[in-house]
């Protein structure tokens, strides 16, 4: 890690680290940054840090108030939807892709992140978050396509917050079996190169998600708070 902090300025380390605790839940939603203290934790002044804070703000992490006050961005079922909407469309061309252009050394990640995967339930929290994005990340690698998985880098990194909601809801056995079972078929078909098919199980699998129910969830919070039912939803799991 020192050694990669050599080639970043003080306004890009802060700008990863702001990031960084923004998506792990750390800094929670609607939270105000106290930007002197944030700058003192991290050893520089306030100006690498107020660039970083441009940045954030400019990808819609950060809301910059008026006095130059600052929130990290409220959750809401709105970007949540379309997070999920890009997501339906980008994630099956990449499972397609993927089985075009596969090579060994990708199905070794696959096979070794999926036997990794874990129920996405409170019990086993930020593990299994972390272990079901990995094995996602792994077959949409092998797409090949850069811009792709950039894209899809992206929208992942910035969907992390809503995926934390599913913690809150009750287990469910069968979308549990149900993901474990999609997770194993895909790999498979990615390594018989059955791409349509690889196409179509991930979309089905995107849209019968865990995510599409925690967007459902987050809207009737949502709908809560606007008949004054209850306070607005704004770390949500964090």
């Amino acid at each position: 890690m020192a050694e990669a902090n050599l080639f970043l300025s003080k306004s890009d380390l802060a700008y990863a680290e702001l990031r960084g605790r923004i998506l792990s839940g750390s800094l929670s939603a609607g939270s105000r940054l106290a930007q002197y203290e944030l700058a003192a934790s991290l050893g520089m002044s306030i100006t690498p840090l107020r660039e970083a804070i441009r940045r954030l703000s400019s990808e819609g992490l950060v809301e910059v108030e008026t006095h130059r006050d600052v929130r990290v961005s409220t959750m809401s079922s709105t970007e949540a939807r379309q997070l999920f909407e890009v997501r339906l469309s980008l994630d099956p061309t990449a499972a397609g892709l993927a089985a075009e252009r596969r090579t060994d050394a990708d199905l070794d990640a696959m096979r070794a992140a999926v036997g990794r995967l874990l129920p996405v339930t409170r019990r086993w929290g930020e593990e299994a978050l972390s272990a079901h994005r990995a094995f996602h990340r792994a077959l949409y690698a092998a797409s090949r396509n850069d811009v792709l998985i950039r894209l899809l880098d992206d929208l992942w990194d910035k969907s992390d917050r809503y995926r934390r909601l599913g913690l809150e809801l009750p287990p469910g056995d069968g979308p549990r079996t149900r993901d474990l079972d999609d997770h194993h078929r895909l790999v498979d078909l990615v390594a018989a190169r059955r791409s349509a098919e690889a196409a179509d199980l991930m979309r089905t699998h995107v849209a019968h998600s865990l995510t599409a129910t925690a967007i459902s969830a987050l809207e009737d919070r949502e709908e809560h708070e606007e008949a004054g039912a209850g306070p607005a939803v704004a770390g949500g799991q964090g």
